[in-house]
């Protein structure tokens, strides 16, 4: 893939909290990249990661007890140790933040058009007419019926698809050249749902943003990503194109992952539980593969000692070696190698 379409480029990147005074990395050793019109979604378990990924690009995090280490190029800038004055510059600006409960990111005392305001006159030279007229203008493009009377609502005076509607409007008012969408859908009904995702998929093909989409349902993942990386632990365990990472999944969590989802065709009488829990960070193993314990049926010499990623196709990158002898524990045999 041509540099030259690469948004923003992330290496080596490590995010730790203070606990006790001792940092643990929630994310540990991420590199990934984010291309121009690109839906890159990034799945896994709650306490994978994922969000404080999305906090350390965008730069919401405490800073007195956040320590991050590591590349996050944008532009001729490293987000990672970007001021908050220059960080502010590109928040909201070049970078839109779609979050995950909008009644709790909107303020509950400002009417919404003011809301969508306030961005465009941190960022823009627009005076206050044009600035009223872009307001109405954005709601109108995330489908908002009538405009001018939502405008001059409150939040708790709208629903929660027209609430996360709202969001999204603020977070594309500035034509970010990337856009974070941090578990977008979650709060939603299966409808209002899918009509977020259309609009998600909309406003991409019409401003050739970037998406990153923080998410842990693989339906949605499938319906709309162009790649997938998938995170345990805080790393990066497997990466492909989203057809690929389908239909040739790889690492044994990816695999659990994709078992996990009910299936209208199946004759199971159980859903497929994937055993054990996320270890927290501060349990968090710092040798092996990270994701052992949760198959100790697999041999301890089936893992890496210190597990790498491995580019197993182009553009399929899987971690550890682990995969190769990989079999579900409900199997009645291994059934050979994975080769």
């Amino acid at each position: 893939m041509n540099n030259a379409s690469e948004l923003l480029t992330i290496s080596d990147l490590h995010t730790g909290f203070s606990i006790k005074d001792t940092y643990y990395n929630a994310v540990d050793g991420v590199s990934l990249t984010l291309r121009k019109n690109e839906i890159l979604a990034i799945v896994g378990e709650s306490g994978c990661g994922k969000s404080t990924l999305a906090t350390s690009i965008i730069g919401l995090h405490n800073s007195n007890k956040t320590r991050v280490i590591g590349e996050i190029k944008f532009k001729d800038l490293n987000l990672a140790n970007l001021s908050e004055d220059k960080m502010n510059k590109v928040r909201g600006n070049d970078i839109g933040m779609i979050f995950q409960d909008p009644l709790s990111a909107l303020n509950p005392l400002m009417r919404i058009g003011d809301q969508i305001e306030e961005s465009l006159v941190y960022h823009t030279d627009l005076n206050q007419e044009q600035r009223k007229a872009r307001v109405l203008e954005l709601l109108a493009q995330v489908g908002i019926p009538n405009p001018t009377r939502t405008a001059r609502q409150f939040p708790h005076q709208l629903s929660g698809g027209m609430r996360q509607r709202v969001i999204i409007a603020i977070a594309i008012a500035c034509k970010p050249a990337i856009i974070i969408a941090d578990e977008p859908t979650t709060a939603l009904d299966v409808t209002i749902q899918a009509q977020i995702l259309d609009l998600l998929i909309e406003l991409q093909k019409e401003t050739g943003a970037g998406i990153i989409l923080i998410t842990h349902d693989l339906g949605v993942v499938a319906e709309v990503a162009h790649r997938v990386a998938v995170m345990y632990a805080g790393q990066v365990i497997e990466e492909a194109p989203v057809n690929e990472l389908f239909n040739n999944p790889k690492h044994p969590y990816t695999r659990s992952l994709l078992n996990s989802i009910p299936q209208a065709n199946s004759n199971a009488e159980r859903l497929q539980v994937i055993q054990g829990l996320v270890p927290s960070l501060i349990n968090l193993p710092r040798e092996g593969c990270r994701f052992a314990p949760r198959i100790p049926w697999i041999p301890a010499e089936a893992h890496e000692a210190q597990p790498a990623l491995h580019e197993v196709a182009p553009g399929h990158l899987v971690r550890c070696t682990c995969w190769k002898h990989f079999y579900f524990q409900s199997e009645d045999e291994m059934g050979g190698i994975v080769e």
